[in-house]
């Protein structure tokens, strides 16, 4: 029903509203409420569990966030990969403000933008082969539905199946998410039905698959693991799958959104294996770690087929944030920065260095520490099932429970990293009993010293007063 038309000369009355002087100066107390009441109160559980919710950062640089009381907090978490440069690194926070202040254009869909086109060509430059036609969105979310519509379209409705890999993490959007395989973020939603699933690096999987449905058109994978907890397949994978792809006449979807960016040591993830997929997509770090920005990269002859004529262009046109000034301008500087501040270099040194050194506390010990694995600076720290961790006698009684204390160890380490040696490690959403390493990629040896020695410092307590401390120092003092 309608609301009746009315007239009125008054001026709306001005609401209560935060200026961003108050918003700066909220407390965490406040900040804990209002982000129960209007954001996602059940998330405020899991942060107190962890004792985050008692903190609140002031400001970032470089390698630390240092919150309203003064601690710098030494970042190994990076935002999942996001924070590839560091906090405010000088060059891209001075291009930004540069930008600002000659008063460039934000918003310019009416027109070719000089900044995205830039930003595509350098993109282009950068990736091997004929991965030269971009598209630029604001998230990995939105990168990755861009890749697999281009490639949808191109294969045509005779070969719209996708096939996809376990414990894989494309992104919440609707689309991805039906490749996502989480049961709790697909949910109850009602999702496309036009796919199949995979062990992740089976190749005689990937084969059957291919050789028996002929409308599979299309391959999405992760070229490293990180919500599977930091995996990569087993040597010589992917060229194995690039032969397959080709012999069937199969599009490959390679989604490099954590991976990607130099992490590894590399660009791509995938340039290690001298392959190169048919459809690519950044996002995360692609902002220089002060924008939202991601970018679909395809194989002109695939881009062309899907869109390349007037009456298919605006199928899947840039949106209305895909390609804003400043997001572009910030990542043209960061690529810039990439090279020329040889981080991917700095990525691979450090995370070589740090692999070596997790492995030495992993001898050192092993009741605690399962595995370590990764490449450059994505690593993963698999912790035992708590049964592991206890005396011969108490082993298989505590077994019973492993299932559900899944993911407790890696918690008390997280919340007494934090809480005792002012450091931020990130977790794992589908093998809970890994910690995520995912530094800015200007992390030093002295850094990484750092945190070994902490962590070495903290696993040296033994499980029984780990799980004491973390009960002491985090949980009672949560409420």
């Amino acid at each position: 029903m309608s609301m009746p038309a009315f007239k009125t000369d008054a001026a709306p009355a001005r609401p209560k509203l935060y200026s961003v002087e108050e918003a700066k100066q909220l407390d965490a107390t406040t900040v804990r409420e209002l982000f129960t009441a209007h954001v996602n109160p059940g998330q405020v559980h899991f942060l107190k569990l962890l004792g985050f919710d008692k903190i609140i950062v002031d400001r970032a640089q470089g390698m630390h966030y240092i919150t309203r009381d003064g601690r710098k907090i030494l970042d190994f978490f990076g935002g999942f990969c996001s924070v590839a440069f560091g906090h405010n690194h000088p060059r891209i926070v001075a291009a930004r403000q540069k930008f600002q202040d000659e008063n460039r254009h934000e918003i310019c869909m009416a027109f070719m933008s000089q900044y995205a086109s830039a930003l595509a060509a350098n993109l282009a430059t950068i990736a091997p082969g004929d991965l030269d036609m971009v598209f630029l969105g604001s998230t990995g979310s939105e990168a990755m539905e861009a890749a697999l519509k281009v490639a949808e379209q191109a294969q045509g409705p005779a070969r719209s199946k996708i096939l996809h890999a376990a414990n894989s993490f494309h992104g919440k959007t609707k689309g991805v998410l039906s490749v996502t395989d989480s049961t709790l973020y697909q949910s109850q939603f009602k999702l496309v039905e036009n796919r199949v699933k995979v062990p992740f690096g089976d190749i005689e999987a990937v084969r059957q698959a291919l050789e028996s449905d002929p409308a599979i058109g299309i391959v999405v994978m992760e070229t490293i693991q990180g919500g599977g907890g930091i995996v990569e397949a087993p040597e010589g994978f992917w060229r194995e799958l690039r032969a397959l792809c080709d012999k069937h006449g199969v599009l490959w979807v390679a989604d490099e959104v954590q991976c990607g960016l130099g992490r590894t040591g590399q660009f791509f993830a995938f340039e290690r294996d001298g392959v190169v997929p048919d459809v690519t997509a950044l996002a995360k770090a692609l902002g220089g770690s002060k924008a939202a920005m991601g970018a679909m990269i395809a194989r002109r002859e695939i881009y062309m087929k899907a869109y390349g004529k007037p009456k298919t262009a605006l199928i899947h046109a840039q949106a209305t944030f895909g390609g804003m000034g400043e997001a572009c301008i910030s990542a043209i500087e960061a690529l810039n920065v990439l090279y020329e501040e040889d981080l991917m270099g700095n990525a691979q040194r450090q995370g070589d260095y740090l692999i070596e050194k997790l492995n030495g506390l992993r001898a050192k010990h092993p009741s605690l520490l399962k595995e370590i694995r990764g490449r450059g600076l994505m690593i993963g720290i698999e912790f035992n099932d708590i049964s592991e961790t206890m005396p011969f006698g108490l082993k298989h009684m505590v077994a019973l429970l492993d299932d559900k204390l899944k993911g407790s160890l890696c918690g008390f380490i997280g919340a007494l990293l934090l809480k005792d040696y002012d450091m931020l490690v990130a977790f794992t959403e589908y093998n809970r009993n890994v910690i995520r390493l995912e530094p800015p990629l200007i992390v030093t040896r002295e850094q990484c010293d750092e945190f070994i020695a902490a962590l070495d410092d903290l696993l040296s307590r033994g499980i029984t007063k780990i799980v004491t401390d973390y009960l002491r120092k985090v949980a009672v003092a949560k409420g």
